[in-house]
C-alpha cells in the first residue's frame, strides 16, 4: 500500500470540496446571510487539510488497484466528514450525526433527509445542500481528473472505482480525457435545463438548484413539497431530464461526435425506456381516477416513474395515497435504478439484463446439455469473468440490503416503512413510503449512521466501502 499517495490524492479531493464550499459561501454571502461565515470557515478548513496533505507527496507514484479502491472510499468519507461542517457550525442541522447523514445523502446523490422544513434553511446552506448533489453525481474524483493531471494508472483504477456499473471503459485512450469529455457532458446538459426552468418562469435561485439535483440524480429541492407547487411545464421539463441523466453517458459521447446510429443500438437504452413506459402506462392506468383529466394523471405518472428508476426522488404528489399496486411498481423501480455509466443509482439496467441472460442461459444449458450458449450483451459475447463478477456482486448487494433492513428494523416502524427505507437508501434513492415518507429525522442515531454508510455503500457499489476496511488493504504488499 502506497500510504502517502492515498493521502495526497484525497487531500487534493478534499482541496476541491474546499473549492466548491467557498463556492456556496459566495451565494450566501450574496444574500447577506451568516451562514456564509461557517461556509468560510469549512472551506478554510478543507483548505487547510489540503495544505497538510502537500507534505505527503510520494516519491513513488506506484497506484495499482487496490490504492485506487481505498483512495475513492476514503475521500468519500471525509468528504461526507468535512461537507457536514456547515450544517453543523451553522445550527441549521441540529446535531453531527444529522449533518452527515445530510452530506452524504447530498454526495452519494440519494436525496434523503433529516431536514423538517427544509423552507427555513438558508440560501447558502440550500445551494451547497444542492451543490453535494450535483458534484457526487458524476464523481468528485473524476472531476479533479478532468482538472488536475495525473499518472494513467492512477485516473483509470480511481476512475472504474467510482464510476457506476458492471462495466466501465475509457471514451479515448487517456482517462483523464475521457473525465474531461464525461463533465463537458455533464456541465452543457446542465446548462440546457436552467435555461429551460427559466424559460418557465422559475426563479434563477431555484433553477440551478433543482438543475443541480436532477443532473446529480439527487432530489435535494427547496421547498417542503418538492416540485408539486411548480406549473405543469416545469414538472414535464424536470420529467424529461430526469430520464435523459439515467442514460449512460457514453451515449452522449456517440451523439456528440456524430455516431447516432451507434447510440441508438444499445440494447440497454431500449430496454430502459422500455421500463419507463410500461411502468407509467400500468400507474396511470391504477391512478387514472384520482386525478381531474388525464394529462394530470399521466404527469404525475410520468413525473413518479421518472424520479424512482432514475432514483433522483423528487415528487409531485403523495405517493402514499396511490393503490398499493402502483406503489409495488415504483418499489420495484427502486431496485432497478438507470443505466451503467449514468449519474443512477440502483441494481443499474445493464446488470439486471446480464442476470437475465444468464438465468436463461442456465435453464436453456439443463435443457441442452451438450450445447454451448454463449451470453451476449450489445451484440458482443460476454466473458465468464464479468457474468461471475454481475452474479457476485448482486449476492453481497442482496445481503447488504437484508441487513440494512434488519438494522432498521429495531425501530418502532412497521415492515412497509423499514424496508421501503432500506432498498430507498441502499439504492440512493431517496423517498420512501410510511413514516420515512416525509424526511428521516424520526430515526435513531444508530439507524442515522447505518444509512450514511449504507448510502455511500450503494452510490460506490459496495467493493470500494468494504475494502477500506479490511486489513489486507492497508498491509504494505
Amino acid at each position: 500500500m502506497n500510504y502517502r499517495m492515498v493521502l495526497y490524492t484525497t487531500g487534493k479531493i478534499i482541496g476541491a470540496e474546499a473549492v466548491c464550499l467557498l463556492v456556496s459561501a459566495l451565494v450566501s454571502l450574496l444574500y447577506w446571510e451568516i451562514s456564509g461565515v461557517w461556509l468560510l470557515v469549512s472551506a478554510l478548513i478543507g483548505g487547510l487539510l489540503w495544505l497538510a496533505s502537500r507534505f505527503f507527496k510520494p516519491e513513488d507514484e506506484i497506484f495499482f488497484a487496490k490504492e485506487g479502491l481505498v483512495t475513492v472510499s476514503l475521500s468519500w468519507l471525509v468528504l461526507s466528514l468535512v461537507g457536514a461542517l456547515p450544517f453543523y457550525l451553522s445550527k441549521e442541522i441540529p446535531g453531527f450525526i444529522n449533518c452527515f447523514f445530510e452530506t452524504a445523502s447530498g454526495l452519494s446523490t440519494t436525496g434523503a433527509s433529516v431536514v423538517e422544513n427544509v423552507e427555513l434553511l438558508s440560501r447558502g446552506i440550500l445551494f451547497w445542500r444542492s451543490l453535494t448533489h450535483w458534484i457526487g453525481g458524476m464523481g468528485v474524483l473524476v472531476l479533479v481528473m478532468a482538472v488536475a493531471p495525473s499518472a494513467p494508472g492512477r485516473s483509470m483504477h480511481m476512475l472504474r472505482a467510482e464510476m457506476p456499473g458492471p462495466v466501465i471503459g475509457k471514451l479515448v485512450p487517456k482517462a483523464s480525457t475521457t473525465a474531461r469529455l464525461l463533465y463537458v457532458i455533464y456541465i452543457g446538459l446542465t446548462f440546457v435545463l436552467v435555461l429551460l426552468l427559466l424559460c418557465g418562469g422559475m426563479p434563477v435561485f431555484d433553477s440551478v438548484v433543482h438543475a443541480f439535483g436532477t443532473a446529480g440524480t439527487g432530489g435535494f429541492g427547496v421547498k417542503a413539497d418538492s416540485l408539486a407547487s411548480y406549473s405543469p411545464y416545469l414538472q414535464w421539463v424536470i420529467t424529461a431530464f430526469m430520464v435523459i441523466f439515467g442514460i449512460n453517458f457514453n451515449l452522449f459521447y456517440f451523439i456528440l461526435i456524430r455516431k447516432f446510429s451507434a447510440a441508438l443500438k444499445s440494447t440497454e437504452l431500449w430496454v430502459y425506456v422500455g421500463i419507463i413506459l410500461t411502468a407509467v402506462v400500468a400507474i396511470f392506468c391504477n391512478t387514472f381516477f384520482m386525478y381531474s383529466s388525464w394529462e394530470e394523471g399521466v404527469r404525475h405518472a410520468s413525473f413518479q416513474v421518472a424520479a424512482i428508476i432514475s432514483t433522483t426522488g423528487y415528487s409531485t404528489t403523495d405517493m402514499n395515497v396511490w393503490p398499493t399496486f402502483s406503489k409495488a411498481v415504483l418499489l420495484l423501480l427502486m431496485f432497478m435504478g438507470g443505466c451503467a455509466g449514468s449519474t443512477a443509482g440502483g441494481l443499474k439496467v445493464s446488470r439486471f439484463m446480464l442476470l437475465c441472460k444468464e438465468a436463461r442461459t442456465r435453464i436453456w444449458h439443463v435443457l441442452h446439455p451438450r450445447t454451448v450458449k454463449t451470453v451476449k450483451f450489445e451484440g458482443k459475447a460476454v466473458e465468464n469473468e464479468t457474468l461471475y463478477g454481475v452474479s457476485s456482486y448482486f449476492s453481497l448487494y442482496v445481503f447488504c440490503l437484508m441487513t440494512l433492513f434488519l438494522i432498521l428494523c429495531l425501530e418502532p416502524f412497521d415492515i412497509e416503512t423499514n424496508f421501503s427505507a432500506a432498498v430507498s437508501i441502499f439504492n440512493n434513492v431517496g423517498p420512501a413510503y410510511g413514516a420515512a415518507s416525509l424526511n428521516y429525522g424520526a430515526y435513531s442515531w444508530f439507524s442515522k449512521l447505518c444509512m450514511a454508510f449504507a448510502m455511500l455503500l450503494g452510490r460506490l457499489e459496495i467493493y470500494p466501502m468494504l475494502i477500506l476496511f479490511m486489513p489486507a488493504a492497508w498491509s504494505k504488499k
